[in-house]
């Protein structure tokens, strides 16, 4: 669902309207509402949630749909990735209870039904241009993860095989694993 104001909402205005609770992103000045995620896309999301933790707990934040401050195409641009990490080095110590404000360097969406890669794909894109070090793309019915990094190209992951990983050091991690820990395994 689109709310569509009569004119743009300020970055302000978004943060304060979305203090209500509601799931929502913003994109080119308008409050998108994110859809609820359905069983295999919670189940991912869980399984990845663990691997994070149990990799980097102690190196730095992971975020469960953790809103972020970016700038999309020039304007403020607040998405809400299923899963974020960032070092702990690159938060300010008074953060609170507020949006990540900085780029993560690891970003993850899984894809939903009714979404699509190609669509994932283009917001890998944009987080890429707005200072993000890594991009996810999980796809739980194709059982993948597509690595997304700036000036490379993308790079899909099955099976057994490791995602390469420099950003991220020490994390080992198959698609195999993460959808046989989310119980979606054939």
């Amino acid at each position: 669902m689109i709310q569509t104001p009569t004119r743009p909402i300020t970055l302000a205005e978004f943060l304060t309207q979305a203090a209500s609770g509601e799931r929502c992103e913003l994109i080119d000045g308008k409050t998108i509402f994110k859809m609820s995620p359905q069983r295999f896309h919670s189940r991912t999301q869980r399984a990845l949630l663990h691997i994070l933790e149990d990799w980097g707990e102690t190196q730095g934040e992971v975020g469960l749909e953790w809103a972020t401050l970016l700038k999309r195409r020039g304007q403020d641009w607040v998405p809400i990735p299923d899963l974020l990490f960032v070092y702990q080095t690159r938060l300010p110590s008074d953060l609170g209870d507020a949006p990540c404000p900085v780029p993560p360097d690891l970003a993850i969406e899984i894809i939903s039904p009714g979404q699509s890669f190609g669509d994932m794909a283009e917001k890998a894109t944009d987080y890429l241009a707005a200072g993000v070090a890594m991009v996810w793309v999980v796809d739980p019915q194709a059982q993948s993860i597509t690595v997304f990094l700036p000036q490379a190209v993308p790079v899909t992951y099955r099976g057994d095989t490791p995602l390469m990983l420099k950003n991220l050091p020490h994390l080992t991690i198959t698609a195999n694993q993460t959808f046989g820990n989310a119980g979606l395994m054939d």
